[in-house]
């Protein structure tokens, strides 16, 4: 069965005993318990399982062609159970340039609890191995990474991984199952927030972690999932399996937009860099084009400019949204250092841009009008 036809039809019938083509809303707390006592494979309360998030999960897993899923509040808890899952003392390896609200909860709450973390450029896997210590359990990879779009070899990583007895995790949020599936290249966790390109509609918040198999490791995962508590709401998970059957062809969207907003903006004498995998001129494009089916709706640039320069292109747009998520049908831009804040990486004047739905030729006209002043 093909992508497309897993994101309408995979888990449609989980939970759903009526006839309804689409599977109600799920809104109760409890459930009885059978007559014959309790079975713990039964919904009991909805904390622990849920009809609505149990048919998202199967979702998740069937598209990351992964064994299982676990659907989370939000991105940040989707990594932070993943951490929790850790002991103290554990060390982690993450890149320089991660998602900087994991930047932060690393820093600001598993650094503290005894997480020991290494943050580096992790484009070479010579440099990664460096890194390992006696200590290393973890290796998180997240490319294209946000905001510089380093690619990180994944099968490569994986197969150091492994020789070392080390887990791998990959954040696939920003390529989605559409344009890579990291569990096939050998990782064992793939991350999601599913607020941005499973939602698709910035208007619902969620996270999830897909597991190759379901080992000891991912079960102390779902334990820290149903005992924490960080779970989505019904009507969230039933909106995300709703929005995920358009999945394949927004992307499809997304990736053929950006591909000409980033020739746009590469020839625009305004822009000094631009970073998207699918350039020839990118420095990691070999090894996206041989793990990624497509390259995504993001792209980051460098204006040819300081800082107030920047944010002063950003504040002059009219169609083009000024936000800091991303992954939704409009397009949204920020000036990324700004919102990113202590231990960033990212230019002063650079630019992050989620690229939308609109007919880009709208979109880049709007970028010709901010860019040219």
């Amino acid at each position: 069965m093909r992508f497309e036809t897993k994101a309408i039809h995979a888990g449609l019938s989980i939970g759903n005993p009526s006839k309804a083509i689409i599977p109600p809303i799920s809104p109760s707390t409890i459930f009885e318990i059978d007559a014959e006592g309790r079975n713990d494979e039964d919904l009991h309360y909805t904390r622990l399982g849920n009809p609505n998030r149990l048919q998202f999960e199967h979702l998740l897993a069937t598209l990351e062609e992964g064994e299982a899923a676990a659907a989370f509040s939000s991105g940040i808890a989707a990594a932070t159970a993943v951490l929790q899952a850790l002991d103290p003392g554990d060390h982690i390896i993450i890149p320089e340039d991660v998602y900087a609200g994991n930047r932060k909860m690393v820093t600001g709450i598993m650094n503290r609890w005894g997480l020991e973390s290494s943050f580096i450029n992790m484009t070479s896997v010579e440099t990664i191995e460096e890194h390992i210590k006696p200590n290393t359990k973890l290796i998180w990879i997240e490319t294209p990474s946000n905001p510089l779009m380093r690619i990180t070899d994944i099968a490569a990583v994986a197969e150091l991984a492994e020789s070392r007895g080390l887990k791998t995790i990959v954040d696939n949020t920003w390529p989605s199952p559409v344009n890579q599936l990291p569990l096939n290249l050998g990782a064992d966790l793939v991350l999601h927030s599913t607020s941005k390109y499973f939602g698709g509609h910035s208007d619902i918040l969620g996270g999830a972690v897909v597991a190759k198999k379901q080992d000891d490791f991912y079960e102390r995962i779902t334990f820290i999932q149903k005992m924490g508590g960080a779970v989505p709401s019904p009507q969230d998970c039933w909106m995300l399996s709703r929005s995920t059957r358009t999945l394949a062809y927004r992307m499809r969207g997304h990736n053929e937009h950006a591909a000409k907003v980033a020739d746009y903006l590469s020839n625009h004498k305004k822009v000094a860099v631009v970073y998207y995998p699918g350039l020839e001129s990118h420095p990691g494009h070999d090894i996206a084009k041989k793990q990624m089916s497509g390259f995504g709706g993001m792209i980051s640039f460098l204006v040819d400019g300081d800082q107030q320069e920047s944010i002063a292109v950003v504040g002059r747009s009219t169609l083009i949204k000024r936000a800091t998520s991303l992954g939704g049908v409009e397009s949204t831009w920020e000036h990324r250092q700004s919102s990113e804040g202590e231990g960033s990486v990212t230019p002063l004047n650079m630019i992050r841009i989620s690229i939308g739905l609109e007919h880009p030729d709208d979109i880049i006209e709007d970028l010709d009008r901010a860019l040219s002043g």
